[in-house]
């Protein structure tokens, strides 16, 4: 299980970070990505 979160986490990060076109859009989209971790943890 914990196999199958950390690929799909890996691959929600690396569409996240090919989508922004400015650093501050990186920052938000690193930002987005932890708060989705969180909530599939709670």
């Amino acid at each position: 299980m914990r196999k199958i979160f950390y690929a799909v986490a890996a691959t929600v990060m690396l569409f996240a970070l090919s989508a922004c076109n400015t650093v501050r859009g990186a920052g938000q989209d690193v930002e987005e990505v932890g708060e989705a971790i969180q909530d599939t943890t709670n």
